[in-house]
């Protein structure tokens, strides 16, 4: 071990990964009370806020490096706020996070809503300008290079086949059913593809390329950049491959992406581009989905909770059920 993986590794010890687990599951239980209640805005605020409470607990000098915008957009959570409960002691710790991803899906109670956040020694997260981002996703098991933005959905679905073994036919990519993706879905049902279109929820669709039980065996398409992040942080703990290219719209996204020190606009990001590393991953279902069931209140007061935490220098994935009595 070198003396960087080691200062790694102390970082991160002192941050308990089951403490981290606590973080989501107290974003969880805040945003379940708005679940169907058709207010996107105050499930996020209960989100966020419950998440900032349980960040204060910790013992870490934490940096936000992925939130919810910057200072002047979002009161709490915001890009470059310090978080933990031992600000100048505790060890410093960069946080990528969403509250509450997933907040239409929370609203209309539909299925992946999660709070995730990931950790990382300093400086091993992209800060990530809050804009969109091509991404390609892949589970693990394949040789290294197969997928790439340069090549088209045909080209990246043939080459995942043959490396699997199969037809094109027999590949299940996931998409998000938006306007701007008719083409690429057009293009993968003219192969045969089968389609797994999600409403939201982006991060729960490129975690699912890693389970086979999701029968998803590819993920493609443009969603949010911090999402992109935080995906690439479950990835790098139990395996896969992830490219991410940033989208601007406008020349306003392009100087904010300047402001956060990236200067290449067209640069093509690997997994340890975005998360390198000692990573820990973790996230609690809101509502159920693929990866995680949803916040359930059974009798007696009792509320259970769903959750998954990941570390990358062991390859731990641990899944933790939760019981927490209301009152």
């Amino acid at each position: 071990m070198n003396a960087h993986d080691a200062a790694t590794e102390s970082q991160l010890d002192r941050v308990l990964v089951l403490e981290l687990v606590r973080v989501t599951e107290a974003a969880a239980v805040a945003a379940a009370d708005w679940i169907g209640r058709g207010d996107e805005k105050a499930a996020d605020a209960a989100a966020v806020e419950a998440m900032r409470r349980a960040f204060d607990k910790l013992y870490m000098d934490g940096t936000v490096v992925i939130g919810e915008g910057e200072r002047d957009e979002a009161p709490m959570l915001y890009i470059g706020e310090k978080v933990g409960g031992a600000p100048g002691k505790g060890p410093r710790i960069d946080i990528a996070l969403d509250p509450l991803e997933g907040t239409t899906i929370t609203a209309k109670a539909g299925p992946n809503a999660l709070a995730v956040l990931a950790a990382a020694e300093e400086g091993c997260l992209l800060n990530a300008p809050d804009t969109y981002m091509d991404k390609l996703a892949i589970g693990p098991g394949y040789p290294e290079g197969i997928i790439s933005l340069e090549k088209s959905a045909t080209e990246n679905v043939t080459a995942l086949a043959e490396a699997k073994g199969v037809a094109p036919n027999l590949i299940n990519v996931c998409v998000l059913d938006r306007p701007r993706h008719s083409d690429i879905i057009a293009e993968l049902r003219s192969l045969g593809c089968g389609v797994t279109l999600i409403g939201d929820g982006d991060v729960a669709g490129v975690i699912a390329t890693t389970d086979p039980d999701t029968t998803i065996d590819m993920y493609m398409g443009q969603g949010g950049a911090p999402e992109g992040v935080l995906a690439a942080a479950a990835l790098r703990c139990v395996g896969g491959q992830f490219n991410g290219r940033l989208v601007f719209r406008n020349e306003d996204e392009k100087a904010r992406a300047r402001k956060w020190g990236i200067e290449d606009l067209d640069r093509i990001y690997l997994l340890e581009d975005l998360a390198k590393g000692d990573c820990i991953f973790a996230a609690t279902g809101v509502t159920s989905g693929s990866l995680l069931d949803g916040v359930k209140m059974l009798p007696g007061g009792v509320m259970t909770t769903d959750s998954v935490v990941m570390r990358a220098s062991s390859g731990t994935v641990r899944w933790i059920r939760g019981e927490h009595r209301i009152g």
